[in-house]
């Protein structure tokens, strides 16, 4: 039972004390947040997504986010469309082993990421400052986006704004900084709009400017067609029997057969049944 035989206790043996609270393995928590989407918290799937906001999606976590919204997180709510995602161009890592089995034997570095940066070759695994470009969707570090000062993608050679730098997982004051890029990019995609709208307009009145004679030729021929159209319809034998003066009786292509079925026509007094046609029938 204890305390016998000359052993010495211990004062939180004895003592009941505050336990600490356990504290989080911070590299595990970083690893698992730049590995696993957002939404399904299971390991990135290619094709990988990221939001306004940084934070990391597998496509197909998406694509069934936006079908059905009760599976979103709150984390993941202001993702209305697929306009809300933009695809990242990651580059793999090749000293990343996905596929090794861990055994007891053997040592694997939980460090390790499947994504680095393709400028320094920095690992994508939550110690450093990551960031992509919403332009184009190009993946590199915040270290080489400050080291190779320029407004051109260093990988696919895309101009781009100060608002198209989406810093990944951001936290803290990064958030806030991601959170007026994304008022700040709208306002300035609002403003190419306009100004392409018009762009368009002007261009549109300088060719009506240009060619008022090409307009006016163009009148006169629909004035023309309509002439000739109703000039048409005058002289159509069909139309003509549309008038209120028309008798089938003293039409000259009509039959003899056809022109029986009328009362109008002189069989009509001969007649002394029922007309096949009953336009006579005879009731009374």
């Amino acid at each position: 039972m204890g305390c016998d035989g000359g052993t010495i206790p211990r004062r939180d043996e004895l003592v009941r004390v505050k336990k600490k609270p356990e504290q989080k393995d911070k590299e595990a928590e970083l690893a698992f947040k730049w590995r696993h989407c957002t939404i399904k918290q299971l390991p990135l799937q290619p094709p990988v997504v990221g939001c306004a906001l940084g934070r990391l999606y597998s496509k197909e976590s998406v694509l069934e986010g936006l079908l059905d919204r009760t599976t979103l997180p709150e984390s993941a709510q202001h993702i209305k469309s697929l306009k809300d995602v933009k695809a990242l161009n990651l580059t793999s890592n090749p000293a990343f082993e996905a596929n090794k089995a861990e055994k007891g034997d053997c040592y694997t570095d939980g460090g390790k990421s499947p994504y680095i940066c393709p400028i320094i070759g920095l690992e994508m695994n939550g110690k450093y400052k990551f960031c992509f470009l919403w332009s184009c969707g190009c993946v590199m570090s915040e270290r080489a986006l400050k080291e190779i000062k320029s407004t051109i993608c260093h990988q696919c050679q895309q101009p781009f704004a100060d608002t198209d730098i989406v810093i990944m997982n951001a936290e803290g004051d990064d958030l806030k900084k991601m959170e007026e890029s994304i008022i700040n990019r709208k306002a300035a995609q609002k403003k190419s709009k306009k100004q392409k709208h018009n762009e368009v307009t002007q261009t549109q009145d300088a060719k009506q400017d240009d060619v008022p004679k090409k307009k006016i030729k163009k009148e006169d021929k629909v004035a023309s067609i309509k002439i000739n159209s109703n000039r048409s319809e005058a002289e159509d034998p069909a139309y003509k029997k549309v008038k209120d003066n028309y008798s089938v009786a003293k039409d000259p292509k009509a039959s003899e057969v056809f022109k029986s079925i009328f009362t109008s026509h002189k069989s009509a007094a001969e007649q002394d049944r029922a007309h096949w046609i009953t336009y006579n029938p005879f009731y009374n």
